[in-house]
């Protein structure tokens, strides 16, 4: 028992602690998966052996009671933290609960639930009183918060009087948060600054590391009008059942009373007459969570009648009513082992992290992406350090930040090597550029990532030669440019372990196939330095075939419209280079595809022409690839989000619901995607 309750201690006190970090100084120190994790384990063991429970451990607590700057604000209705579900089974766990303690109220029947998304910000009471915005606070410990009237007063989204049917006395909880675009627009600032203060020898700031954080000590500056600058927001989530208001039947009817009162509540919350209705909106989330222009880290799920609430009550933590499922992790802690830098096609130099390997976001990473020297030296990540690793969907794993108070003693800052990697030759970073290069044309680094990039699925989509086969052609002698694809050994390569006859006869299939693919995918795939697929598309549609193009002057290519004279000067630069020439002509001779006419679109009907066609989710029978050739092959724009000059929104499965909000918002047609071959056939909208 001595054990048990030493173990018990220690996991108050760590939880205490880390409390102090994310409640007080707005600088966690571990990911909330790891947080919750001991959370859950003492509450186990507090399960196990209630006599070791005290009133003042963290798992009876809602917030945390921080020393501040700020007035201390008495809650008049106490705001509660929220039970985690961890995956469906506890939310299924949950359900079961519920239904089990209203049959012990004699209460048998259906129990709606409201869902809506659970806002990663900062948790406040905003209060009006006669139509008047009079005090904003924070939750703190529950019972007592902070005094923030000032800061929350210059949030755009707060409205100084409420409109419609207000009551004498409001009191409403909701969510302060950041939104990404000014998350990433105050990371863009702190960098400029930083950069502007390394060269003047001055100390750097700490770089925003999220928008949770970042959000909230925005939120306490002592100054409101740093708090103005930032671009905060609100979404009111609840109307607090203050003494003398009357309250609606529903969860939602209150939402909806809040809303008509001119305050901002989130367009995504819906209700749901089952459980099984509420386990699809919490797995459209997990995977559309990246859909929004905010982070989110779970779903709310609620009793949806007011009346049942009551009944249900609460522990002295939580409202047994309410719960939070909680979206799987994107960032977790590791230790960065080294950094190291990796040569690209266009000799681009990118330092990235070697980590010890960590399962975030679905997958384990054992490598994430820095960037270049200046990320590197705003992060301040130096080998050794304990480091925090984000993981956003499907977007390449990053090193946020270190993890500051982990830091051991002793560690050096990395520095920018001065000699490429692959071939010993230096590396340059010119004036103007964020990225160190290396210019030497025969590095083997180059040369591996450039034949890779041709043959890769946006270039001419060689299924076979991916990086490892392209590695090995290199170290035989079969590869040493992208023509040598098209005069390839293939009686050699027969020879070689795993290559039978069948697998041969796939890589020539290949090949051939990959001449026929259009114009445009060969312009991309050659590696022109600042030319993507759209800058190619461009050239190609205004140029009309490869001569036009490699013989056009800057000035021409200059000229067309969306390109700019960067891309012109880099596009005829390589065109201009000797042994570039050489390359061009011997895939011409290999008879690949060198006009926009001979391209994969063939002679398809123009029927959306200058017509820009929105798709959102999955259609039958169309990859994402799919659809967007067969608008542009019909002569559409197809981008990748809805704005006020788009023609039509294409909605099919898992279509993202802030698409689709912003459709509606802008008026944009919209086109369920049964008629999808319609809208194809005809361009206009179906009726």
């Amino acid at each position: 028992m001595d054990g048990v309750e030493r173990h018990i201690d220690e996991l108050r006190t760590r939880i205490h602690d880390l409390d102090e970090a994310y409640y007080g100084k707005d600088a966690p120190t571990v990911p909330d998966v790891e947080y919750d994790e001991l959370v859950r384990e003492l509450i186990a063991l507090e399960a196990e052996h209630p006599d070791l429970t005290t009133e003042d451990s963290p798992t009876r607590q809602p917030g945390h009671a921080r020393r501040t700057q700020f007035s201390p604000v008495a809650h008049t209705v106490a705001m509660m933290s929220l039970d985690n579900a961890m995956d469906a089974a506890e939310l299924r766990a949950w359900g079961d609960r519920i239904t089990a303690r209203l049959a012990d109220e004699g209460m048998v029947g259906p129990v709606a639930y409201a869902c809506e998304l659970k806002i990663d910000g900062l948790a406040v009471s905003i209060r009006w009183e006669n139509g008047r915005f009079s005090q904003a606070s924070t939750r703190g410990d529950g019972k007592i918060g902070e005094d923030v009237t000032a800061n929350v007063a210059v949030i755009s989204d707060v409205p100084h009087r409420l409109g419609g049917d207000a009551p004498p006395v409001l009191e409403v909880r909701g969510e302060i948060y950041l939104p990404l675009a000014e998350f990433k627009a105050l990371q863009e600032r702190t960098e400029k600054e930083n950069s502007e203060a390394i060269d003047a020898g001055r100390k750097a700031k700490p770089v925003p590391v999220n928008p949770r954080n970042a959000g909230a000590g925005s939120l306490r500056q002592k100054d409101a009008s740093v708090t103005a600058s930032r671009g905060l927001s609100l979404w009111c989530y609840q109307l607090a059942p203050i003494p003398g208001i009357t309250l609606p039947e529903s969860h939602t009817l209150a939402l909806d009373r809040l809303a008509s009162m001119g305050l901002p509540v989130n367009p995504e919350t819906r209700v749901f007459g089952s459980l099984q209705g509420v386990y699809e909106f919490c797995d459209h989330w997990v995977e559309h969570r990246h859909d929004l222009p905010y982070e989110i880290d779970g779903i709310v799920v609620k009793v949806n009648d007011l009346a049942l609430q009551q009944r249900l009550g609460a522990t002295a933590k939580a409202p047994r009513w309410a719960v939070a499922y909680k979206l799987p992790p994107e960032e977790r802690n590791t230790k960065l082992i080294d950094i190291q830098v990796s040569i690209g096609r266009t000799g681009k130099a990118t330092p990235f992290a070697v980590l010890d390997p960590v399962f975030v976001g679905g997958s384990t990473v054992g490598v994430a992406t820095l960037h270049n020297e200046d990320q590197v030296a705003a992060k301040d990540v130096r080998p050794g350090d304990t480091v925090v690793v984000r993981k956003a969907g499907d977007v390449i794993p990053e090193v946020v930040g270190p993890v500051l108070a982990e830091r051991s003693r002793g560690l050096r800052r990395w520095v920018f090597p001065t000699e490429c990697p692959s071939c010993g030759l230096g590396l340059i970073r010119s004036e103007g550029e964020a990225q160190h290069r290396c210019l030497n044309p025969q590095c083997p680094a180059k040369r591996l990532a450039r034949i890779g990039h041709f043959a890769s699925r946006g270039a001419l989509d060689i299924e076979g030669l991916g990086e490892q086969q392209v590695a090995l052609f290199i170290e035989l002698g079969l590869l040493n440019d992208v023509a040598d694809i098209y005069s390839l050994d293939f009686e050699r390569i027969g020879e070689l372990r795993g290559y039978g006859d069948k697998a041969v006869d796939n890589l020539r299939a290949a090949i051939e196939d990959s001449k026929a693919r259009p114009l445009v995918n060969l312009l991309f795939g050659l590696n022109i330095f600042h030319l993507g697929p759209a800058g190619a598309e461009l050239l190609v549609d205004e140029l009309g075939d490869l001569d036009g193009i490699r013989s056009a002057s800057p000035e021409d290519l200059a000229a067309v419209d969306g390109v700019g004279p960067v891309i012109a000067e880099s596009v005829h630069e390589w065109f201009a280079q000797p042994e570039n020439a050489l390359l061009i002509d011997r895939l011409v001779a290999a008879g690949l595809t060198t006009s926009a006419a001979a391209g994969a679109t063939g002679e398809l009907p123009q029927t959306l022409a200058g017509k820009s066609v929105v798709v959102s989710g999955s259609l039958d029978g169309y990859s994402r690839t799919d659809a967007a050739e067969a608008i542009k092959g019909r002569g559409g724009k197809s981008p990748g989000s809805v704005s006020r000059s788009s023609f039509a929104l294409v909605v099919g499965e898992s279509a993202g619901a802030s698409k689709l909000v912003k459709a509606e918002s802008f008026g944009i047609p919209i086109v369920d995607a049964s008629r999808w071959p319609e809208l194809l056939q005809t361009g206009e909208i179906p009726k």
